[in-house]
């Protein structure tokens, strides 16, 4: 690809301040539908950062992979925080900005300022008992997920030993807002509710902006609760590695993991199976799962088609020369993983059809703000992918690849839908409770949820009313 430097003539442009530069919309209809596309045309007229439009506000896209991790790597020097956002302090960024609600939740993954260490910290203390393997509470989330995953599938073959299925609706996309209800620990299925709220705010629809107010309310009741009696879950580990943190201020960090846990995983789990399945006929690739290999094709997967395609801006902590351009302080800067990931610099060292990718991508991160629950979306989701192969014995795309529907904003992209055509490798299995946190400290037993109040909640007439016959 060829890349355009700055010569002579783009010298000014280059120092020109953001705001002066009338950077074209990204949010388009290319960028809906290909926005491959959309990055190679901005690399050929920018070179490896772009000015572009955010509905409406100016900021900085970085397509390269070596200016990405210069970025990440350096939190000093593009720090996060909307504190640090010169536009927005300047009263620059309009009140009704549709991309403002997202980032004004101020949770871990937003944050700036001296806090955040604090904030952190809490954070990967709080999660290594689920992401460490050898302990009790990692082991029960694997197994809570093995069970949500059997109870999903059996519920989808209601409609047939063979059939057609939406695999997104009907298991990529519940199955990790139920380990997430598992991780905060939501009595029975009072989170069934919540789950569904967050779907709503997910996609952005006319319903979300109520499904959100609904949402927050129902966290910070629920982290009212764990403050006041705490179990072996998450929002109860985080209190006890951050006792500090408030009703409200708990609630939020609520809301950031079962957000992006659900999405993002949902995302991978649906690409995952999309690899496996196209790649079948190439041959080898449903071996390669048997044989233990479910986490090297998901590393493939997020390298090739990252969930998270832009993160969540920084800004530069003084004027700083980046590709091309000079980047004002306080300009903001918003990494795209999905175009570093098709830089030449990166894309160039891949060898096509290799079945061991490259551990160099950028889908988690980089840096000291790498996601901190990148090991706890991979076991979730590669138990999900493995119970697919294990329990389907056939699944083919219903639709050609190039014809699966996507769904783009300005942080993910996943599949809207996957219309399988599936066979179950036997008959249905019984639906067995799956194991739950504890939701009080001391207590011998796991909760065994209400299967009858289950089949009530919206979820589960949500997913039941998708099921459909088999042929």
């Amino acid at each position: 690809m060829e890349i355009h430097l700055v010569d002579e003539g783009s010298a000014e442009r280059s120092r020109t301040r953001l705001e002066a530069l009338a950077p074209e919309p990204l949010l388009t209809r290319d960028y809906e539908t290909r926005p491959a596309l959309v990055y190679e045309r901005l690399r050929e007229r920018h070179g490896p950062v772009a000015p572009v439009d955010l509905l409406g506000v100016p900021a900085w896209l970085v397509l390269g992979y070596r200016e990405s991790l210069q970025v990440l790597q350096d939190d000093a020097g593009w720090p996060k925080g909307l504190e640090n956002w010169r536009a927005r302090s300047e009263g620059r960024v309009p009140a009704d900005w549709p991309l403002g609600p997202s980032l004004e939740v101020n949770h871990v993954l937003i944050q700036g300022g001296p806090g955040h260490r604090t904030l952190r910290g809490a954070w990967d203390t709080a999660l290594r008992p689920f992401q460490d393997p050898r302990n009790p509470q990692a082991k029960r989330l694997r197994a809570a997920v093995t069970g949500y995953a059997d109870e999903l599938i059996s519920l989808l073959a209601r409609g047939g030993g063979t059939g057609v299925a939406d695999l997104s609706a009907q298991f990529s996309r519940p199955l990790p807002l139920m380990a997430a209800s598992h991780l905060l620990g939501f009595p029975g299925s009072q989170g069934d509710d919540a789950l569904m709220d967050m779907w709503r705010v997910l996609d952005a629809g006319p319903d979300a902006e109520p499904a959100l107010a609904r949402l927050l309310v129902t966290l910070s009741e629920l982290a009212a609760a764990k403050i006041e009696k705490p179990g072996d879950d998450f929002p109860s580990h985080l209190l006890a590695a951050h006792p500090d943190l408030s009703v409200d201020a708990l609630a939020r960090e609520l809301f950031m993991l079962l957000g992006m846990t659900s999405d993002h995983v949902g995302i991978l789990i649906s690409n995952t199976v999309v690899e496996v399945i196209a790649g079948e006929s190439e041959g080898g690739v449903r071996t390669t799962l048997s044989a233990g290999m479910v986490r090297e094709t998901m590393n493939r997967v997020v390298m090739r088609k990252p969930p998270l395609v832009n993160f969540v801006p920084r800004f530069a902590a003084a004027d700083t020369s980046l590709g091309n351009y000079t980047i004002h302080a306080g300009d903001p800067v918003w990494v795209s993983a999905a175009a570093a990931h098709a830089d030449p610099l990166f894309a160039g060292r891949l060898e096509p059809g290799s079945s061991i990718s490259s551990r160099a991508h950028l889908s988690w991160g980089a840096g000291p703000r790498q996601c901190p629950a990148r090991e706890l979306a991979s076991t979730i989701a590669a138990a999900g992918v493995s119970r697919v192969f294990e329990r389907f014995g056939h699944l083919e795309l219903a639709l050609p690849v190039d014809q699966l529907p996507w769904r783009s904003s300005p942080f993910m992209r996943g599949l809207r839908s996957l219309p399988v055509r599936y066979e179950l490798s036997g008959p249905p299995l019984p639906v067995a409770p799956a194991p739950m946190a504890d939701t009080g400290r001391g207590s011998d037993a796991a909760v065994v949820p209400d299967q009858g109040a289950k089949r009530r909640s919206s979820l589960w007439r949500y997913l039941t009313g998708l099921i459909r016959s088999g042929s």
